[in-house]
């Protein structure tokens, strides 16, 4: 009897060809019958199709198998476990990242004083559409940033009627937040969750940041605030106007509507490129004396960061 044909291997899809995310909540994911499968407390199965998500949010009363876990990682799936509604992160998964002279080109760019300065400055021009002040430090930059960004705020409010004090909230009393801030973490959430798959699958380091730093996602915070006031920031607004029942599952929702409409998916890694290029340097060359893999990589149609099984 012949054998039957072996299926080919998962790859990881580009990081642009995904979906932006899935909350999961109160179910077990496992894999079964080869899917990626959520399975809730009276047996129902939801198939979820985990190799065209960019990440999928693990919300309180999930459990996850060793299987599960396994299969986003071979599709290049990040895992995100947050807190209720999305808005604490409490670890996430690797799929991606596994690469070694981004991440030291992009080591480099961070510990030369010039070179990240020239960084520093390209995120301003790219965040406020002008050049950023000649003759200003880092930190000049930063406090010039904080002062655009706390009046932003300020209009934003009121261009949709939102009463506004101040950007501010507790993580350990989140219910004591007013409802501006608190559909603002809602949206940021979401924002940061793609926006760390995006930077491990670019190959890079999401603690090493520029502006942000000493952070586990200080290079998420900084490649984020890049978008962030053209998009999950005024909807976040709109939403905190309406004074909806349940703020952080509207937000949840228009965040995911709206990542879909705009294609920021396809837009996040290219703008990571032209950021890092503003240092004027090229990726690091492998040493002469390097030796190569005993077993070469396999080929990948994901993107640079993804790892290929």
């Amino acid at each position: 009897m012949a054998s039957a044909q072996m299926l080919p291997a998962l790859k990881p899809l580009p990081m642009k060809d995904r979906v932006s995310m899935i909350f999961v909540q109160y179910g077990q994911i496992d894999v079964l019958d080869g899917a990626f499968v959520v399975i809730d407390k009276i047996g129902t199965r939801v198939h979820i199709p985990v190799g065209s998500v960019a990440c999928i949010m693990l919300e309180p009363g999930t459990r996850v198998s060793h299987s599960a876990v396994h299969l986003a990682s071979t599709v290049g799936t990040l895992l995100v476990w947050v807190g209720e509604s999305g808005v604490r992160l409490y670890a996430s998964g690797q799929p991606g990242g596994a690469r070694a002279d981004r991440l030291l080109y992009q080591a480099k760019l961070a510990l030369d004083d010039d070179l990240r300065l020239k960084v520093v400055r390209k995120m301003y021009e790219i965040r406020f559409g002008e050049p950023a002040p000649n003759r200003r430090s880092v930190e000049q930059l930063r406090g010039i940033e904080g002062a655009r960004v706390r009046e932003t705020y300020k209009l934003l409010a009121k261009q949709y009627g939102v009463e506004w004090r101040a950007r501010n909230y507790d993580s350990q009393k989140w219910d004591a937040a007013d409802l501006p801030n608190r559909c603002l973490s809602s949206a940021t959430s979401c924002l940061y969750g793609i926006t760390e798959a995006a930077v491990l699958a670019a190959g890079y380091a999401p603690a090493v940041g520029f502006i942000h730093t000493g952070k586990p996602l200080s290079f998420v915070y900084d490649v984020a605030d890049l978008y962030k006031f053209e998009t999950v920031v005024p909807l976040a607004f709109r939403i905190a106007a309406k004074s909806p029942a349940h703020p952080e599952r509207e937000v949840r929702l228009a965040c995911r509507d709206m990542f879909r409409s705009s294609k920021i998916l396809t837009k996040i890694i290219p703008l990571i490129e032209d950021v890092l290029a503003a240092g004027e340097i090229r990726p690091p060359e492998a040493p002469p004396e390097s030796v190569l893999p005993a077993i070469p990589n396999a080929e990948s149609i994901g993107d640079a960061g993804h790892r290929a099984q």
